[in-house]
């Protein structure tokens, strides 16, 4: 019961931690991992960006990645992508961290999470990125940018995710 308890605190200060927040715009200037420059004008693209945020040190990341994969293909029809930012593949200053930035990649790569991965930026890490206390976690943002719906902690079956992406794309 007290380890529950603790979990549930833990979870709880998380959330109100996360200061982002429904209505909030994301912006950024950063590269992709295939050293390609990307910005928030990507947003524009979609009708609906799930943004997920992990680590390379995270099983619970890790094991998701597959169904996110799927459910990038699932919905690409429907105005919808993802995005990663592997958070741990920079310092707090921005600086890639090469061994780390590696294993991200060969992550990436065996669980089929073809999808858009960031290398967050020393703005990123300070802007939007600035109060992440765990993750994996994931918000959604509309064609401009703005965030809609939850921030979710933690990973979510690739069922539990299509529920959510099906009432943000009503």
């Amino acid at each position: 019961m007290k380890k529950s308890f603790v979990v549930f605190a833990m979870l709880l200060v998380a959330t109100f931690v996360f200061a982002q927040k429904a209505g909030d715009k994301i912006e950024f200037d950063t590269k992709d991992m295939g050293g390609n420059s990307v910005t928030s004008a990507i947003f524009a693209d979609s009708k609906l960006t799930m943004i997920n945020i992990w680590g390379t040190f995270c099983g619970p990341c890790i094991r998701e990645m597959p169904d996110l994969g799927k459910l990038n293909e699932a919905n690409k029809s429907r105005g919808m992508q993802i995005i990663g930012i592997p958070i741990d593949i920079v310092d707090w200053n921005g600086r890639e961290q090469p061994r780390t930035k590696a294993n991200g990649e060969a992550i990436i790569k065996r669980t089929g999470a073809d999808y858009m991965h960031l290398v967050p930026t020393k703005e990123m890490l300070n802007g939007f990125l600035r109060n992440v206390q765990a993750v994996p976690m994931t918000f959604f943002v509309d064609s401009t940018g703005k965030i809609v719906g939850d921030v979710y902690m933690g990973s979510r079956s690739q069922k539990d995710w299509q529920k959510i992406i099906d009432s943000l794309l009503k």
